[in-house]
């Protein structure tokens, strides 16, 4: 029985719904990186980016190749920064939402009664 895509769509996000994922995605955004220079860049134990890399790689979302001692990460497709992007206007819009809210919350806060 094949999974509804609603349903397949939800174990995506849901495997995007890691900070270290999201970090290594929008560091391989910039190109193709090794290992080493991800670990850097993430500061994370090895294990834990090595385990993050895996869920990355079996989903599809992330190539590796060896290059001599080296494993080099990169996109699988553009698509990936395309989606990363979406979300960054998503955040931006919803938190200049919630920045409208919190001024207009301040404009009209009461003065305490001990202030006036």
């Amino acid at each position: 029985m094949p999974v509804p895509l609603y349903q397949a769509k939800a174990e995506f996000f849901r495997m995007l719904g890691h900070p270290v994922r999201i970090r290594v995605l929008e560091l391989l955004q910039e190109g193709p990186m090794p290992v080493r220079d991800l670990l850097a860049a993430i500061e994370v134990e090895r294990s834990n980016l090595s385990q993050q890399l895996a869920v990355l790689r079996r989903s599809g979302i992330v190539t590796s190749v060896r290059e001599a001692d080296t494993v080099v990460y990169s996109l699988a497709g553009p698509d990936v920064a395309e989606l990363l992007g979406a979300a960054r206007r998503i955040l931006t819009e919803l938190i200049a939402g919630q920045q409208d809210l919190l001024a207009e919350l301040r404009a009209t806060e009461p003065v305490p009664a001990r202030q006036r």
